[in-house]
């Protein structure tokens, strides 16, 4: 990590209001992480120049479900996952000793977002019109901190969503247990609607 890294990060985490963006998050310099979450860059580098999280989410055993939920990119052991919300986007940076995953969700392309509270871990659901994206908090998360993320965004997407490229590749949708075909809008492709 470089001084410029470390005073970015923390001239970043001073200029913002949540309690959930922090100097040591954004530079990826926690103490329960002596080796980082990320392997790759410190999150604040995948900022641009003019962008900052207003809030951000942590999670040390999943990373971003593909579609389902139960389709995660999960981090490496000693890795994590770090979750940053922008103005603009939803960036998931998911720690890997090979290279961490990178997704980065445009707000402009979110048809809608909520969350889910569970026993052992929370999730952000991201839905574009083709796909769904879960990313994972911890469980010591807020349920308040969960409901303003989705207000944020919700005040950030479009009525007409812009799709993302390569959305439908890892789509799988069901209607009523069965799989349906995205590119046929007949009944057949929905299952019997009983």
């Amino acid at each position: 990590m470089t001084d410029s890294t470390l005073t970015r990060a923390n001239l970043i985490a001073q200029m913002v209001s949540d309690d959930s963006v922090t100097t040591d998050l954004l530079a990826d310099d926690e103490r329960d992480f002596s080796d980082g979450r990320l392997s790759d860059e410190a999150p604040i580098s995948y900022l641009d120049e003019s962008e900052s999280p207003a809030y951000i989410l942590t999670n040390n055993k999943k990373g971003i479900g593909l579609g389902t939920k139960n389709n995660t990119v999960s981090p490496d052991s000693n890795r994590g996952t770090v979750t940053m919300i922008t103005g603009r986007r939803t960036i998931c940076l998911v720690g890997q000793e090979d290279g961490d995953e990178t997704y980065s969700i445009p707000h402009d392309a979110v048809a809608w977002a909520s969350y889910h509270t569970g026993f052992f871990s929370n999730r952000l659901e991201l839905r574009t019109p083709a796909k769904g994206y879960h990313c994972w908090a911890d469980r010591a998360t807020s349920e308040q901190l969960l409901e303003d993320i989705t207000g944020y965004i919700d005040e950030r997407t479009s009525s007409d969503p812009t799709p993302i490229a390569g959305d439908n590749e890892a789509s799988v949708y069901s209607w009523r247990g069965d799989t349906v075909n995205t590119t046929d809008d007949s009944q057949e492709s929905r299952g019997n609607g009983d």
